[in-house]
């Protein structure tokens, strides 16, 4: 199943996405909610509740505003270096434990929103990531059971501000500027995919302008790897996201960098799963902006 949460015709909800078409979920059952987490925590039989998708009128997809997937996530994991050739580009010797930090809420928006570069920098970076959201909770998972505990797959782009992120050892200033995360819109579950959601193209570009294109092949360390690694320290819950790193053609390892602009729209693009737009707009044109209105 693939769905969107957001904004349309039909007011606010989970919307269930068929090609060009979409249905309100939250229209037909309002234990659905705002956002995925009483699907993900199973309030609601899916199944059933897709089989009921005529009970309210479709609407196009393109009339969607998406929301955040997952309004307040527990944890937001994020790997640092889990493509090898990005590893090289970056400097960094290739790791034996997955580099590991976190983002806070702040710092994520949806599909669609602007992402701000922050007035102390313009060195706004693109990183485009496979995201996992975690479907049921556990701790000391196992590699072979690890995918068992996935609800489903969307796209992340890791804005990064890179003059924070080398301040220090500790990435977190450089990953954390608000409204620099963008996620979805399109969340797909594990059995519209390959196993592991393997072998996907990712790609992020600017208009014409391909900056990265690879293969979730690539990784390092797998979706199940990844989740038996971090639930060896920390107990994962439902809604938790678990970003997968970025492949190379970062724009700090560009010849000149090459840094996002204002008034440039950024994409991401997963094989299977969809695109990520965002604009990108100047903090301290929304700042006048938003003093204006």
């Amino acid at each position: 199943m693939r769905f969107i949460v957001g904004t349309g015709l039909s007011g606010q909800g989970v919307f269930l996405v068929d090609g060009d078409w979409a249905w309100n979920l939250t229209a037909i059952d309002g234990r659905v909610g705002t956002d995925l987490r009483p699907l993900i925590e199973g309030l609601v039989d899916l199944d059933s509740l897709a089989g009921q998708k005529n009970k309210v009128d479709a609407e196009p997809v393109t009339s969607l505003t998406p929301g955040l997937p997952v309004t307040r996530p527990g944890k937001i994991i994020c790997l640092g270096l889990n493509y090898v050739d990005h590893i090289k580009e970056g400097g960094y010797d290739v790791p034996v434990y997955p580099a590991l930090f976190m983002r806070c809420n702040t710092s994520m928006i949806p599909a669609g929103a602007p992402m701000v570069r922050p007035s102390c920098s313009e060195q706004l970076d693109y990183e485009a990531e496979l995201m996992v959201i975690i479907g049921k909770g556990g701790k000391h998972i196992s590699e072979k059971d690890a995918l068992d505990y996935v609800f489903g797959y969307t796209i992340f782009n890791d804005g990064s501000v890179r003059e924070y992120q080398r301040k220090t050892h500790q990435w977190t200033p450089g990953k954390n500027f608000d409204a620099t995360g963008p996620i979805g819109p399109v969340i797909v579950t594990p059995d519209e995919l390959p196993e592991g959601a393997e072998g996907l193209k990712i790609e992020s570009r600017v208009g014409s302008e391909i900056l990265q294109s690879a293969s979730t092949s690539d990784m390092l360390w797998s979706v199940a790897r990844t989740i038996a690694t971090v639930s060896e320290f920390s107990t994962l819950e439902p809604g938790d996201l678990l970003a997968m790193g970025t492949p190379p053609g970062v724009g700090h390892a560009k010849k000149p960098p090459r840094w996002l602009r204002p008034g440039e729209t950024v994409e991401v693009e997963i094989e299977g799963i969809g695109v990520c737009a965002n604009p990108i707009v100047a903090e301290e044109d929304q700042v006048t902006t938003e003093a204006a209105e």
